[in-house]
């Protein structure tokens, strides 16, 4: 296995807690909004990496979770309107001695920033991308985004919108992504969980996380939180065991073995050897995409949690790195003033 690159980072010189991650500024989310759990989360979990706080960045583009760098006692950036993935590449192949975050919305991430957004993905830039997926937009007060369902009424669609929703895992897993996974706010363990492998991967490891907007959407996932809904709704997704849910255990996911599709099915003493075992590390993306279509896009039902993709391949920054070494190698460490004052320019006369 390629060695981690969480290795180039400095650690901290002493123990952390969660208390050394809180910033000085005042919280200001709407009193219940899923952000806070998503940042109580972050700050208890990042003491675990040991790393040192100067050495840790959060950039942000434009949204509620945005303010999510000024809450983190580390370094950071509330950037520009869905360009964070960008700023944050500049910064990740720049100073590979960083873990660098990006935080961001489902309206920044997926409607402005959709370019930005899949070739961070497609370069596999190190970077850990946290997507907080709330199906509207907060901020702005409520109008549909790119993830709200079909006819959902808003301010922006009164009579229903028309726009088929993008499915972020989906998407992020066409763009190649090397690392995809989504969890639920309220879950803490879970979402402690996902953060912990998408921190020690190597490369781009996008997070989708279902988030509570109790203003202008609230209960859009209460399917996924509510004890006995969730048990016949979620579908926990474990590398290595097969793909079962239900109240009894009693579901189970299978390939259709006419059209190749996955399907659900009720398990029986015939089927349960063709319940498929969950492949988190699959050199190709097929079946975790095919996973990804499982959720109905209005109800929810038969969601997949957990890391859908985890796989190693070529990191962008060290790539560059190596590029960059190369070059010096065969040309010398070039001179910069040499360069613009060289023979190659122009001159524009009126």
């Amino acid at each position: 296995m390629p060695e981690p690159l969480l290795n180039l980072v400095p650690r901290a010189e002493a123990q952390q807690t969660m208390k050394d991650f809180k910033s000085d500024q005042e919280v200001r989310w709407c009193p219940g909004c899923g952000d806070y759990a998503v940042l109580a989360a972050v700050q208890g979990f990042m003491p675990e990496l040991g790393l040192a706080k100067e050495n840790i960045v959060f950039v942000s583009g434009i949204g509620c979770s945005s303010r999510f760098p000024y809450y983190m006692n580390t370094y950071g950036m509330h950037s520009i309107h869905g360009r964070a993935p960008a700023i944050a590449t500049g910064l990740a192949t720049s100073r590979r001695d960083l873990s660098v975050w990006v935080v961001t919305g489902d309206g920044d991430a997926l409607s402005i920033g959709g370019n930005h957004l899949i070739h961070a993905l497609r370069r596999n830039v190190n970077l850990k991308i946290l997507l907080f997926n709330n199906r509207i937009y907060g901020l702005t007060k409520g109008q549909y985004s790119p993830t709200s369902e079909v006819g959902k009424i808003t301010k922006s669609t009164p009579m229903g919108s028309l726009d088929a929703p993008f499915n972020p895992v989906s998407l992020a897993l066409g763009a190649e992504a090397s690392f995809v996974a989504r969890t639920v706010d309220s879950d803490r363990k879970h979402l402690t969980e996902v953060l912990r492998q998408a921190a020690q991967h190597n490369g781009t490891a996008l997070v989708e996380i279902y988030q509570n907007c109790n203003i202008f959407n609230d209960g859009a996932f209460e399917v996924l939180k509510d004890k006995d809904q969730a048990r016949e709704a979620v579908i926990r997704l474990e590398h290595g065991q097969p793909i079962r849910f239900g109240a009894e255990n009693e579901k189970g996911v299978v390939r259709d073995q006419a059209t190749g599709d996955l399907q659900v099915v009720t398990v029986t003493p015939e089927n349960e050897s063709r319940i498929l075992v969950h492949d988190a590390h699959g050199a190709s993306p097929t079946t975790a995409f095919a996973l990804s279509r499982l959720a109905d896009p209005d109800t929810l039902h038969q969601t997949p949690i957990g890391v859908f993709r985890s796989v190693d391949r070529p990191v962008y920054d060290t790539l560059m790195a190596d590029q960059l070494e190369t070059a010096v190698e065969q040309q010398g460490k070039g001179d910069l003033s040499r360069l613009l004052a060289g023979n190659d320019t122009w001159t524009v006369v009126g």
